[in-house]
């Protein structure tokens, strides 16, 4: 007996007889009809889940799109840049740049809005207006054809420009980047090293170990020196960055079922298409294990330019701890007035690897000589210091350098703060320096042992901190022509050509020979320094370019006119 009607009651009634009526027996009917009602449950709830899916989604593509409508339109405050001075010191005018990159990675651009700020400091900007990159629109679809791992190597700014670089090149070849590997094997590399050399050593064995370098077991990785979150998202919307591989990948990283080589210094970016993309598509792995000056200065295109100026001066910033302790060393340095950094490359590493030796004893000559014969990454053994010094490739010692300085006409009662390592010779070395100009500082002596006590052994941290004031300083004067000189000379141009002095060094060396033997006088010694460095000064300038010669020609890093809009030379400056 059907029970259909008891359960569904009059409605169900009727459409029992109706079913009767058609199928000529209840009991058929009552089991259709249940069929039926279950059916019309079962579509009901799916309905019902599909419109909330259907609208959650909805709600979230809104909110995404009015959150980008909100930066477009919306004044972004800076945050987190290094210069105090612009937080009190600029009058802004917004203007936006839509920036059409190349349509070859089949995803949709950015569109950037920039900012340019007019800087009121007269000693460091002059009253000239800087672009300055604010913030983007994340628009980003990413074709995956690989993971790029990068081991970098060298020192901070070695490594920082490196960065930029390997930034570019994952962009360009669609790649996943995955954070890069600081150096922590080569002698500029954290760990650091505490020098404590024994001269009378038999063998070249026991030499290497008489050097006693106090090892620590620890070196600074990325996220230890620059903000990683930071980095990963500010670049989203140009390149994907893992802060690690994928499990699954790792396991076959471990088998060694990868790529790994390094890339022909100085290559144009179509090398990396016709060599670097295809080993990504057949292992999808590739490992770049050495990245300095891997990318060339010139020859590409400006969107490129413009995105290892982001990295260098958006994306790299340091963690929060180094910027803490910066700012306070900029503090105090500014609490008694203008102050000049330093960059005084006369370090003990510095002076075995160039093989420069003037100034130095018999005993501390043959000291870095062998020190420069155990370490096997400097090729260069046997150099002549007296000829390496008239060609202009030796730092400036101490002495020369207050020379100089006084000839140039700087203040005697500025400070000086020494961005640099242990000098070499100590005292000694430092006494006409000191003589010269009193105020001579550094961070030992302007913080607490305290406040350093997590730098100490960090060589690469220690930098960032030199970094900071460097960027911040009235002057900024580098000895040698190293990374940090480079990069810091390109930021301080990049943030209002504030003023740094490239010093030309062969012709200070003849100079400064000529006054020694009483060949030039006092005035016209000063007279002719003053001269020589009139264009020196970190102004807007073209960058030389050299074909074939590209380790000869300007380093981008050092002037990124292409990023400087308002300020840009048309064309580089061509030298046959």
């Amino acid at each position: 007996m059907c029970k259909g009607s008891e359960v569904i009651g009059v409605r169900a009634n009727r459409e029992m007889k109706i079913g009767a009526s058609m199928r000529g027996g209840g009991t058929v009917f009552c089991e259709i009809k249940v069929k039926f009602r279950n059916t019309m449950v079962n579509k009901s709830k799916m309905t019902v889940w599909m419109m909330r899916g259907i609208g959650i989604v909805l709600l979230w593509t809104c909110f995404y799109q009015m959150m980008g409508i909100w930066d477009a339109f919306t004044p972004i405050l800076i945050k987190d840049w290094p210069s105090s001075n612009s937080e009190n010191a600029m009058a802004a005018r917004l203007s936006s740049d839509f920036i059409a990159i190349d349509r070859r990675h089949h995803r949709l651009r950015e569109k950037r809005n920039y900012q340019c700020l007019e800087l009121s400091n007269s000693n460091a900007v002059h009253g000239k207006p800087v672009c300055i990159m604010l913030g983007f629109i994340y628009c980003g679809v990413y074709k995956n054809n690989g993971y790029l791992m990068v081991s970098c190597n060298g020192g901070l700014n070695q490594m920082r420009a490196a960065i930029c670089d390997m930034v570019v090149i994952a962009r360009d070849l669609n790649a996943t980047l995955i954070v890069p590997e600081l150096d922590k094997a080569s002698f500029w590399a954290d760990p650091r090293f505490d020098c404590s050399l024994s001269v009378a050593i038999p063998n070249i064995f026991e030499l290497y170990q008489a050097f006693s370098y106090e090892v620590e077991l620890y070196g600074s990785d990325f996220q230890d020196i620059f903000d990683v979150n930071h980095f990963i998202v500010s670049l989203r919307d140009e390149v994907r960055i893992l802060k690690e591989l994928p499990p699954r990948l790792k396991i076959r990283v471990e088998m060694g079922q990868y790529y790994s080589l390094a890339p022909v210094s100085w290559s144009n970016i179509s090398y990396y298409h016709n060599q670097i993309l295809p080993l990504l598509l057949k292992y999808k792995i590739v490992h770049l294990n050495k990245t300095d000056a891997r990318l060339a200065n010139n020859g590409l295109p400006i969107e490129i330019q413009k995105l290892r100026c982001r990295v260098n001066y958006d994306a790299l910033k340091f963690t929060s701890e180094i910027k803490e302790l910066g700012r306070r060393v900029i503090s105090i340095l500014k609490q008694n007035g203008p102050f000049l950094v330093l960059h005084l490359r006369y370090e003990m590493d510095m002076l075995a690897f160039s093989g420069c030796t003037q100034g130095c004893s018999e005993e501390e000559a043959e000291e870095l000589t062998k020190m420069r014969n155990v370490y096997p990454w400097w090729k260069e053994k046997v150099i002549d210091s007296d000829m390496k010094r008239k060609q202009g490739l030796c730092p400036l010692t101490p002495e020369e350098t207050a020379l100089t300085l006084r000839a140039l006409g700087i203040d005697p009662n500025i400070q000086i703060y020494i961005a640099a390592g242990e000098i070499y010779g100590g005292k000694r070395r430092m006494r006409a320096l000191s003589a010269a100009f009193p105020n001579v500082v550094r961070k030992e002596t302007l913080l607490n042992p305290e406040d350093l006590r997590f730098f100490l052994n960090h060589s690469s941290q220690m930098a960032a901190l030199d970094y900071i004031v460097s960027l911040e300083s009235d002057i900024f004067v580098p000895t040698y022509d190293g990374n940090m000189a480079k990069v810091v000379e390109g930021h301080r141009r990049f943030l209002g050509y504030k003023t740094t002095i490239s010093l030309d060094r062969k012709f200070l060396v003849e100079t400064i020979d000529q006054f020694s033997n009483g060949t030039l006088s006092w005035d016209e010694f000063s007279s002719s320094v003053k001269e020589a460095h009139t264009d020196r000064m970190g102004s807007s300038c073209p960058r030389m370019v050299i074909p074939d010669r590209p380790k000869e020609e300007d380093y981008f890093y050092s002037n990124p006119y292409e990023c400087l809009d308002l300020e840009q030379p048309k064309e580089p400056l061509q030298i046959a």
